[in-house]
């Protein structure tokens, strides 16, 4: 496992595949999920071997090997997306293509908000217009992460999240309190600061983005693909997501 210390936590990641093509992709996980698990069983570390690009993945802090602070205030959205912009200085990377998906589509374009002079593109997976809504930190998300027995959880989302959570080993209290961190909605002004092209990829059953085009929208000259069929889960190791997702990069997605 490589790992390097971010603003005193340590960050695991995956650096893998060529280095020929120049390019690279740094890919950013969802929360509760880790960089094994979102990308590499998925698929991802493959595919972009196959099409010859470098794979860099990180476990977000709070997430499978890294540091899992239980202090809410260490999952303050600056200091995660410094741990992105810290992995790019770690490896040399002055330009990359910044993927995340669900909790790490959020700090991927964060993290392009403030460094756009680094990212040739990017991809956003599992959010649409709900990123650019209130979204009030009613502490249930925690509190379901903090509960001895999912049993008691009533609603069938949440659940699903700590079963997930649960399945991956993940130390609960790390993502209690990094859910407790909560975060402000996307300004919808300073989307249109961004200059880069971006592609957003929604399931057509993701309750949880919100419409792909409101998004879009707000973005100038942004692409919206959404997967017939596929919930927020399921869309990850989806073939039509990588196809996309390499359509774009490759500049044929119109």
């Amino acid at each position: 496992m490589a790992q390097f210390t971010s603003d005193g936590v340590a960050i695991a990641y995956d650096d893998s595949g060529p280095r020929r093509s120049g390019r690279t992709v740094v890919m950013v996980h969802g929360f509760t999920s880790n960089r094994y698990e979102n990308w590499k069983r998925m698929g991802w570390y493959d595919a972009l071997e196959r099409k010859a690009i470098r794979a860099v993945a990180l476990d977000c802090r709070g997430h499978g090997e890294s540091g899992k602070p239980h202090d809410p205030a260490a999952y303050d959205r600056a200091a995660m997306v410094r741990d992105i912009v810290a992995l790019m200085d770690h490896l040399g990377l002055d330009r990359v293509d910044l993927m995340g998906y669900s909790m790490g589509a959020g700090l991927a374009l964060a993290t392009a908000l403030d460094q756009p002079q680094r990212i040739d593109n990017l991809v956003l997976g599992g959010v649409g217009g709900r990123l650019l809504e209130p979204r009030p930190n009613d502490g249930r998300m925690a509190a379901a992460m903090e509960i001895d027995d999912p049993a008691g959880i009533d609603d069938p989302l949440l659940r699903s999240f700590r079963h997930f959570a649960d399945e991956q080993r993940e130390d609960r209290l790390a993502l209690a309190a990094c859910s407790r961190a909560g975060g402000a909605p996307v300004d919808r002004a300073s989307l249109a600061t961004l200059r880069m092209p971006v592609l957003v990829v929604v399931g057509a059953r993701d309750s949880l983005a919100g419409s792909p085009d409101d998004l879009v929208s707000a973005i100038a000259g942004a692409r919206a693909v959404t997967l017939p069929g596929c919930d927020h889960f399921s869309a990850i190791p989806h073939a039509l997501f990588k196809a996309a997702v390499f359509d774009f990069l490759e500049g044929y997605l119109e």
